[in-house]
């Protein structure tokens, strides 16, 4: 049982850690405010969640845990909505939120220079 148990922590620790990694470049690249928004809101929220599930599973039911779990509840509950806030105040003071033919040629630029770079070290 120890051993199913720290192989779901070490599971999602490392988890956690990939989406806040991944949102950490996400931030970088995206293109404009309201994409790099939703980046960043959204491995927040699921990097955090999995490195917080993986601690209370590693403490197992003590306050600890309890503890955790009001940390998540609130980071569950204000992150989202900071998010929000954010993206409504930057849109009402006249930031102005891409189209949808800029954003979807913005994206396949991306997925372009992506591919280049895989074609670049493969060698092809």
């Amino acid at each position: 049982m120890d051993g199913l148990r720290e192989i779901l922590v070490w599971a999602c620790l490392l988890g956690g850690s990939a989406f806040s990694l991944i949102g950490g470049i996400g931030l970088l690249r995206m293109p404009d405010f309201y994409t790099r928004t939703h980046a960043a809101s959204l491995t927040d929220t699921m990097g955090a969640t999995l490195i917080l599930l993986g601690l209370a599973i590693f403490n197992g039911l003590d306050l600890v845990t309890v503890k955790l779990a009001i940390v998540f509840l609130f980071l569950f509950l204000t992150s989202p909505t900071a998010a929000h806030a954010l993206v409504k105040a930057a849109y009402s003071k006249g930031l102005e939120a891409p189209d949808v033919e800029e954003a979807t040629g913005a994206a396949e630029a991306i997925r372009n220079e992506a591919l280049e770079a895989v074609r670049r070290g493969r060698g092809t």
